[in-house]
């Protein structure tokens, strides 16, 4: 309902969750119901990619501007010109590379890494974390000054295990999906009732991505079955207490 209502904005939005529960899913249905939707979906993980190079990935540089550098690159801002820009992680970039950030959220222009002229960009921004952000202010190790900027419309993704009564109509979504990949395709898998109540149980430490995973895998290992019954489980999803979780 949120995404929704968000069509047609242009504000900042800043999406939190643990890891697995769809921030960037969010993210693109976001970008897909707003006016920038005929342009890129760019996507960074902060997180993913050393100190020294994301300033690069995020900015660009020109012609040896490093070793290394042996050509002029476009970054992740100027190729997100007229579109979206997704910065996952974002509560993993240093103090300085935080600073030069906001200030190109709030000019809408950067130098790349060894440029002198500057690059205007017109770009929307959606944030994710699966930090506190709140705190890691408070802490010192986050700007309170680009926190705000990043944190106009906050969106919240619970984890799995505490949304339980999403599992089965994901579970099926799974099903269509990668069931559709497979030949022949197994789409008209489905669970009994007792093998949904221990899933539902189930705590999802990685959530969503997990419960994804965890349905490949059953497609791939069990080719012979229409059904899949509590034996047909992990271990783990097997026990008195998984069931009473």
């Amino acid at each position: 309902d949120l995404v929704e209502r968000l069509q047609g904005r242009e504000a900042t939005v800043l999406i939190t969750g643990e890891t697995g529960t769809g921030k960037e899913l969010v993210a693109r249905a976001i970008h897909h119901n707003s006016p920038r939707r005929s342009h890129r979906f760019v996507a960074l993980n902060c997180g993913a990619i050393p100190e020294t190079l994301l300033e690069a990935e995020l900015f660009g540089h020109v012609r040896g501007a490093f070793t290394g550098a042996v050509d002029t690159r476009r970054g992740r801002l100027e190729q997100a010109d007229r579109g979206t820009l997704f910065l996952d992680e974002v509560g993993t970039m240093s103090a300085g590379l935080q600073t030069k950030l906001l200030r190109a959220l709030q000019e809408r222009e950067f130098e790349p890494i060894g440029g002198t002229k500057s690059v205007r960009v017109d770009v929307r921004v959606i944030a994710a974390t699966n930090s506190d952000l709140e705190q890691m202010v408070e802490q010192g190790t986050f700007r309170e000054d680009l926190y705000y900027r990043l944190n106009v419309i906050p969106i919240r993704l619970p984890p799995l295990r505490e949304r339980r009564e999403d599992i089965p109509l994901l579970a099926k979504d799974f099903i269509q999906k990668l069931g559709g990949t497979l030949k022949p395709p197994r789409t008209d898998v489905v669970f009994s009732q007792d093998a949904m109540r221990r899933m539902m149980a189930f705590p999802w430490p990685g959530n969503v991505r997990q419960l994804e995973n965890f349905i490949e895998r059953l497609l791939i290992l069990a080719p012979g079955l229409s059904q899949i019954d509590v034996d047909d489980l992990p271990a783990e999803m097997q026990t008195d207490r998984a069931a009473t979780t």
